[in-house]
Formats: C-alpha cells, sequence, structure tokens
C-alpha cells in the first residue's frame, strides 16, 4: 500500500535524506516539497549521508509550487502537526491511500493546510520532534496498523552485510 509525502519549505538536507530512507523502508512511492531552501542545501550537500540505501534513486524526490497539485487520485490527505484538536497518532486509523503533508522544521503548517486536510494527527511526546524523526515515527506507526510482512524473506532483505545474527530463546 503506497503513500505520497508532501514537505512543506524542508531546511535540512540531511532531514530530507532520512525522510528517503524512512519513506523506502517503509514503502513511499514519492516524495513532494515545496520553497527553495531544501533545493539549495541539496545542491550544497550532495552527500546526503542519512539515505545510505541511496532511496533519492529509487522514490521521486519532486519540488513543486503547490503540494494539493499532486495528491494522487483518491488519496486521503494526512497533515501531521501539533494542532488543537488533532488526533493522537496511536488513535489514528491510516487510510490506504495517503498524502501526509509535513510542516518544516522550523514553523508548522498554515491554516489553510489544514483546513483542507481530511485528517490531522499529531505525536504525542514530551517534547516537538524533527522533521525526519515525525516522519519515521509516522510511516512505522502505518506499517504496524496495515499489516507488514514479517517473513524471514522480508527480514533477510532488510539486513545488510552487517547483521547476521540469529537468536534462539532457550
Amino acid at each position: 500500500m503506497p503513500f505520497s509525502i508532501g514537505l512543506i519549505n524542508p531546511k535540512a538536507a540531511t532531514n530530507v535524506a532520512a525522510i528517503l530512507r524512512a519513506a523506502g523502508c517503509f514503502g513511499a512511492s514519492a516524495i513532494f516539497y515545496t520553497g527553495t531552501r531544501f533545493r539549495f542545501a541539496k545542491d550544497n550537500h550532495p552527500q546526503f549521508a542519512q539515505d545510505t540505501k541511496e532511496f533519492r534513486k529509487k522514490i521521486p524526490t519532486v519540488g513543486v509550487e503547490n503540494l494539493f497539485d499532486f495528491v494522487p487520485a483518491g488519496a486521503k490527505i494526512v497533515v501531521v502537526e501539533l494542532v488543537e484538536n488533532a488526533l493522537p497518532l496511536p488513535e489514528f486509523s491510516h487510510p490506504e491511500n495517503a498524502f501526509y503533508i509535513l510542516g518544516p522544521e522550523d514553523g508548522s503548517v498554515s491554516q489553510a493546510i489544514v483546513n483542507k486536510a481530511d485528517a490531522v494527527v499529531y505525536i504525542p511526546c514530551r517534547s516537538n520532534l524533527n522533521l525526519a524523526a515525525t516522519a519515521s515515527v509516522l510511516f512505522y506507526d502505518r506499517s504496524v496498523k496495515l499489516g507488514y510482512d514479517n517473513s524471514k524473506d522480508a527480514m533477510d532483505k532488510a539486513r545488510d552485510n552487517n547483521n547476521n545474527l540469529t537468536w534462539r530463546k532457550d
């Protein structure tokens, strides 16, 4: 069940790279972003050190003027933000076809965008998470609630060359 992501004027290439890594791990189909700060950061930091699996080569990451022009057909718009009356993520049922919108690291999603959302959720925690951590928690929650492949084959594909461990409970 692929999903798409909309980022509002992301600032740090490292955060977007970490989101790409999480998006690849959990099956996102595309990332769209507004603003120019990421374009500038991307041009000056092409390494994307957080994206060690190079999902940037597999998942389209596209700069756009208006995120709403790129919402997939039939997708529900889910804004993730600390908004009054938002639903706590543990109580949220993810739509199969979702377009998640996350705000900038140093700001909030606009009221106009919140008003267009089908759902607004927040992650309950003791402080606000950074953009990449928010995305990772969101994608993991989606995976757990909508089903995941717990087969040995899936685990083997997820492992890297440094992990060949087994556990046997006696």
